[in-house]
């Protein structure tokens, strides 16, 4: 899993789910500055494309873009078996893709509620299942899965995004001691509110989105990039001794109330 290429990242291939746009975009863009080969996988084909365009312009045939619904399996095995062709297998996996509703319980129907769950949580396992295969092969490798301040804690009129964020906290620390001996680790990242499609209000302006975080700590909305590092880390070498864990960049959200 060596290569000539220099980074953190050298000779390593990548999927990161989700990479069309926000913190899945940033973290394909730091992969492909240190050095790896990155698949970009989601749904948002045109973006998708036009990501792992941008990305090879940086460095010639280091990226590529395939379609994938993460609530669907034989999607997966696709998407691993395009990665395996292109590349010849995978070292990491991002699973970053996700979704968010925001209702009150009594307003939250059966189908709304297993929609977030399919995605946030069986998009995870069927993530985690597909790559077992050819990580085995390669030695090891790294996963990252991103759950959410509100996995770590209750939110209002948050009850399936809430539910399936502490589920993959509970999937990934299993995982890394079902992997571990394999050589593969298995951790997760916890942001916080951070600046992305998913949260954007229209017609705020910045300094509105960081006027709603002004109590906390550092005061302010992460930018996309902040977390891609955190999970740049995680896919390293660095991290080689990190499995099982939470990695909560959230900005001081979790450490307290707000001051008055």
């Amino acid at each position: 899993m060596s290569g000539d290429q220099p980074g953190r990242l050298a000779g390593k291939v990548a999927l990161v789910t989700g990479a069309a746009r926000g913190i899945g975009a940033e973290t394909a863009r730091r992969f492909v500055e240190e050095g790896a080969r990155v698949v970009l996988a989601d749904r948002r084909e045109d973006e998708g494309e036009a990501q792992a365009e941008a990305l090879c312009a940086l460095r010639e045939d280091t990226a590529c873009f395939v379609p994938l619904d993460v609530t669907n399996e034989a999607g997966w095995s696709a998407a691993v078996e395009a990665a395996t062709r292109r590349f010849g297998g995978l070292d990491v996996l991002v699973n970053n893709a996700g979704m968010i509703r925001v209702k009150p319980l009594d307003e939250t129907d059966l189908e709304t509620f297993r929609k977030v769950i399919d995605t946030n949580l069986i998009g995870a396992f069927l993530g985690i299942k597909a790559v077992m295969p050819t990580m085995k092969a390669r030695g090891g490798g790294s996963i990252v899965n991103f759950s959410s301040v509100q996995g770590l804690e209750g939110r209002e009129n948050m009850s399936a995004y809430a539910s399936s964020k502490f589920g993959v906290r509970g999937l990934s620390k299993t995982a890394a001691i079902e992997l571990g001996p394999a050589g593969i680790r298995v951790n997760v990242v916890v942001p916080g509110p951070t600046k992305t499609k998913m949260t954007e209000r229209k017609g705020w302006t910045d300094a509105q989105y960081d006027a709603a975080y002004r109590g906390y700590p550092l005061g302010r909305m992460a930018d996309a990039r902040e977390i891609a590092e955190v999970v740049l880390f995680l896919a390293s070498d660095e991290s080689s001794f990190c499995t099982g864990a939470d990695y909560v960049v959230d900005g001081g959200v979790l450490v307290g109330k707000p001051r008055g």
